[in-house]
């Protein structure tokens, strides 16, 4: 089959029109800096930490407001089922008929008085017939005084209204109040050192992961070229047999390799797929996000400097170390706890006032309206005997304080011992890094002269293939001794509490 010459020119621009429109998808390239600020961008405990900032704000704030009077209204309503009665029922019966018992009381004592002579029978009839005409009138207006004397005794309680408003100013808590602020101000100190722990954490953990998918990504350039290498061999080998110069053992043997080669390549990009998902779940991106580093196909990493000056002092690791401030700052919470745990069994002195209104009310005998007075007073609070509880609390905060501060002396020793370790780290990376330096140079002199020499026929196969591991082994230690000393200065900048 065969395509005519004056076609050629519209099948190229088909082809260029296809591939055009055909969908690409655009590999995101990322340096190790933009890959820091994703990650603190998106970091979630990071951001968590973030809002432990602002609730530590909204504490202080509401710590502060302790100082100021508090100011509280109550208004009640209450129905009851029955009223309040100050007279029982006996009394109210009398007061009913006041009138009918006088002008009884009076007849009875007319005829006592006839019984014992005091009066005649003609003195005691007049007074009866004038009492007689009287006893109506003084019955009835009898009878309405005891009646209005009952009325004003009734309460009717069974709707009851009341109202309040009080103001409380604390004057003397004992110093609970000042502790209480300063154990706010305290949080507030603690929740920014947990981002700047938080912070530095997140750093740490992302060029950790940077560096690492930089490490696989070389080790996958380095398999595809040892690869390459066994290949080439593999094409020569077999030229060589068809020439009867080598043997078929030769030609399996090589054959191994290349095989050996391929599935190092297949492990070392499921490696790196892996590793590329971390990176990516560390910068909150897509974990399938097909991103590429700035650095994965350098040759050569430039370390970056180690810090020589002695920084391992207590004032710079404080300083520098968020794990020291947060146990100073525990330390120092401890130490208003004993402030606070001793105001509680301390006296209180409150200033109170305020105002009542109530229906009924008192204010004028018992009314059934409303009134209200105003009140204003002292109160004092005084704990007299608590079988020393509070002495006993108070010695449990202090022995709580030292605790903390024996903590943070052994702390620090921990922090100088691991900043040693990691300056130790790094000089021996460095040390690692020349040495395999060395070693590929003679690795690549090898692997040259075993070519010259098997192609001159004074050399074997295995022997070239023992030189072509020791180059992949060489160029794979320069690989890890340029990433572990980029790692061990992250790590020792970490130890420092440098890392920004």
């Amino acid at each position: 089959m065969s395509i005519h010459i004056t076609s050629l020119p519209t099948l190229a621009l088909g082809i260029l029109l296809c591939g055009g429109f055909a969908p690409v998808s655009a590999q995101r390239t990322l340096t190790l800096e933009e890959c820091r600020n994703l990650a603190l961008q998106n970091n979630k405990e990071l951001k968590a930490r973030k809002l432990g900032q602002q609730d530590a704000a909204y504490a202080k704030k509401a710590a502060r407001t302790n100082y100021l009077p508090k100011v509280d209204v109550v208004a009640n309503y209450t129905w009851t089922s029955k009223e309040i009665s100050l007279l029982d029922k006996d009394q109210k019966a009398t007061f009913a008929n006041l009138g009918t018992n006088t002008v009884s009381g009076l007849t009875n004592t007319v005829t006592s008085m006839v019984q014992n002579g005091l009066l005649t029978q003609e003195q005691a009839a007049s007074i009866s017939q004038q009492l007689g005409k009287l006893s109506g009138p003084i019955t009835q207006i009898g009878n309405q005084l005891g009646q209005q004397i009952n009325d004003a005794f009734r309460t009717d309680t069974r709707n009851i209204f009341f109202g309040a408003a009080e103001i409380r100013q604390p004057i003397y808590m004992g110093g609970a109040i000042i502790a209480e602020n300063k154990i706010a101000d305290i949080r507030q100190t603690m929740a920014d050192n947990t981002v700047d722990l938080q912070h530095q954490t997140t750093l740490y953990a992302i060029d950790n992961a940077y560096w690492t998918t930089v490490s696989l990504r070389q080790k996958q350039r380095l398999a595809e070229s040892y690869r390459d290498l066994v290949k080439k061999l593999d094409t020569d080998v077999k030229k060589m047999i068809r020439q009867g110069i080598a043997t078929r053992a030769d030609g399996l043997k090589v054959a191994v390799k290349v095989n050996q080669a391929d599935m190092q390549i297949v492990q070392v990009e499921n490696g790196l797929s892996l590793s590329k998902m971390l990176l990516c779940q560390l910068c909150g991106l897509p974990l399938e996000e097909d991103i590429a580093l700035a650095d994965e196909d350098e040759n050569a990493l430039a370390p970056t400097h180690i810090p020589e000056e002695d920084l391992t002092d207590n004032d710079t690791i404080a300083a520098g170390r968020p794990e020291i401030r947060l146990l100073e700052n525990t330390a120092a919470l401890l130490d208003q706890k004993v402030n606070l745990t001793r105001a509680a069994f301390l006296p209180k002195v409150f200033a109170v006032g305020g105002y009542a209104i109530s229906n009924p009310n008192l204010f004028n005998g018992f009314e059934r309206k409303f009134s209200g007075v105003w009140n204003i007073g002292l109160t004092v609070a005084v704990p007299v005997w608590n079988w020393f509880e509070g002495a006993n609390r108070v010695k449990s905060a202090k022995t709580q304080a030292a605790i903390a501060r024996l903590t943070i002396a052994d702390t620090e020793e921990k922090i100088r011992l691991q900043i040693s370790q990691a300056r130790f780290k790094c000089h021996e990376a460095e040390k690692r890094m020349q040495m395999a330096d060395s070693n590929l140079t003679s690795a690549n002199e090898n692997l040259r002269s075993a070519n010259i020499g098997f192609r001159e026929g004074v050399m074997q196969v295995t022997d070239v293939m023992a030189a072509q591991t020791a180059w992949q082994q060489a160029r794979a230690d320069v690989i890890d001794a340029q990433v572990d000393l980029r790692i061990a200065q992250v790590a020792l900048q970490k130890a420092l509490g440098t890392l920004r």
